[in-house]
């Protein structure tokens, strides 16, 4: 049985790590407010990007921008967004999870954060690249990653490339999904993906025609490469504010935890102590007993 003394170093140590995840829950609250913002208000820009690729597609007739080729696939490329650091539950873990289902021998890995080239040197993969990327992305951080997934599809060194990172549904719910970056989808695809409807879909009423100018082809050669890193950006964000808002959780439970612990020391050395009490004037009752 563990001595008072014991029991309280215990608490002292608990007590000082429920301080230490009760600080990291405050950070982590005040970046994950900033990034869901950052996620949520981006997601209409994305939707309207997505939109007028659409409308440039359907106006191209039959011309198809390289990036939009679409081939048999028989190599792959993984772009993994995850974070640099751990304590956010199992929010790395559930996305490490996915890389599972890819073939090895056909597919590799372009790492975004440090996690993920950990996992990857551990687990053998194979790692092409490895970017990082602030709070906050930057556009040249997203430009750069977009870039080098354009160049390995360009070069034909794979068929495909798809996105595996964490999307934020809300603080307590976020989850691994997956999405094709490369070949760009068919058009109607393209405003689906970003959040607008098909033509033609119910709750459709507004109809626009656009002018553009010099003509859709030379738009749309140019406007394809910004929607590239607009969809980068986004994915970006949405993995920032799942980080931000899983570790938030997580220290908030750790801490949550630490002080139910404390309460039970707490509890088990006051019993313990009554017990060394009660013992002592035993002790004292009996030999007054004895020397009377």
């Amino acid at each position: 049985m563990p001595s008072t003394r014991d029991i309280r170093r215990r608490i002292k140590s608990v007590k000082s790590t429920a301080q230490i995840t009760k600080a990291m829950q405050m950070v982590a609250s005040s970046k994950m407010q900033k990034a869901q913002q950052g996620a949520l208000n981006f997601r209409p820009f994305a939707k309207m990007a997505g939109d007028l690729v659409n409308h440039l597609a359907a106006d191209s007739g039959d011309y198809r921008h390289p990036l939009m080729e679409t081939r048999e696939v028989r190599k792959r490329a993984v772009i993994v967004v995850s974070t640099d650091k751990g304590l956010c539950g199992g929010l790395n873990a559930n996305l490490f999870r996915e890389l599972s289902k890819y073939d090895l021998s056909t597919t590799q890995f372009i790492a975004v954060g440090r996690k993920p080239a950990q996992y990857l040197a551990r687990t053998r993969r194979k790692l092409v690249a490895e970017f990082a990327y602030h709070d906050i992305p930057t556009y040249a951080e997203c430009q750069a990653i977009s870039k080098f997934a354009q160049d390995l599809f360009l070069k034909g060194e794979v068929d495909a490339v798809d996105v595996l990172y964490t999307r934020f549904i809300n603080t307590l719910s976020q989850r691994p999904d997956l999405r094709l970056l490369l070949p760009l989808a068919s058009a109607q695809s393209l405003a689906t993906e970003a959040g607008a409807a098909p033509a033609g879909a119910p709750g459709d009423h507004q109809h626009f025609d656009f002018l553009f100018e010099p003509d859709p082809v030379t738009v749309l050669d140019k406007l394809v490469l910004y929607l590239l890193d607009f969809r980068v950006a986004q994915i970006l964000l949405e993995a920032k504010a799942s980080e931000h808002s899983a570790r938030m959780v997580a220290m908030k439970n750790a801490t949550d935890n630490a002080e139910q612990l404390v309460k039970h020391l707490t509890l088990e050395y006051n019993k313990l102590r009554q017990s060394n009490i009660t013992k002592e004037l035993l002790e004292i009752s009996s030999a007054a007993m004895a020397l009377g």
